[in-house]
């Protein structure tokens, strides 16, 4: 990639439920995390959401979870290599299902939440959510976590044939290795809008970060997760994308 990418987590509504401003910020960002149905999502969110990344040009991505609807898929479940497997494999098949009948196919692959953030802690789930991507597609791109170290999460792709695409996150804080911070500690989430563009520049201009120990953090990203749940938030999308565009145009 010779660009950094604006990716969102979207498609996340549930039968009645909403949530999300999705036909605000699709036409902001480059990837499109869709839902899966696991951990948030439905056939006909799934197909809506489709729809609108074919009209704005949006790659569309399997944003796979556990099967955790009351929890956002945001619980760690005691699921062994094997289940992780068939896991990412019904829901990928499920979203590229209804990408083939729009005319488009599933892109690339970014696990959510909990199974996110198990699967850069436990070398065991990584490789299986690489085998899944591998054993579906073994041309689709994983998006997962750029670290202060990437290479044991390159040498499992190196393994497993499995292109990474390395993220970072426009408003979360980062402890010293490169890991975000719980939720549950003060800080984690950036909620100022100037921080967040702030840390969205300083990726994407090879600046390091400053960790939540104060250490200096340097990431190595191809894509940048934005959020897009609130007015305040997509606002904060479309000056981080015109950030972007003014570094690239230089």
């Amino acid at each position: 990639m010779s660009r950094l990418l604006l990716n969102c987590d979207i498609g996340e509504s549930f039968g009645a439920w909403k949530m999300g401003l999705d036909a605000e910020v699709m036409p902001l960002i480059d990837c499109a995390n869709i839902a899966c149905g696991f951990h948030a999502g439905d056939p006909s969110t799934m197909h809506h959401t489709i729809a609108l990344a074919i009209e704005h040009r949006v790659s569309i991505g399997a944003h796979p979870g556990y099967p955790d609807l009351v929890g956002f898929g945001r619980r760690s479940l005691a699921c062994s290599p094997a289940e992780v497997e068939d896991l990412l494999l019904y829901q990928i098949g499920a979203l590229d299902g209804l990408c083939r009948a729009q005319g488009a196919r599933v892109s690339y692959v970014k696990p959510h939440g909990a199974l996110y953030q198990d699967m850069m802690r436990d070398p065991k789930i990584l490789a299986a959510v690489m085998r899944a991507v591998a054993a579906y597609d073994p041309q689709l791109p994983l998006m997962l976590m750029s670290t202060r170290d990437n290479t044991p999460a390159q040498d499992i792709g190196d393994e497993c044939g499995v292109t990474l695409w390395f993220e970072a996150f426009a408003d979360r804080a980062y402890d010293a290795d490169g890991f975000l911070v719980s939720r549950n500690l003060p800080g984690a989430v950036h909620h100022e809008a100037g921080q967040v563009i702030s840390q969205a520049v300083a990726i994407a201009s090879g600046k390091p970060l400053v960790a939540s120990d104060g250490s200096a953090l340097p990431l190595r990203a191809h894509t940048l997760c934005v959020h897009g749940d609130n007015p305040g938030s997509v606002a904060a999308v479309r000056h981080i994308r015109e950030a972007l565009d003014a570094l690239e145009a230089q």
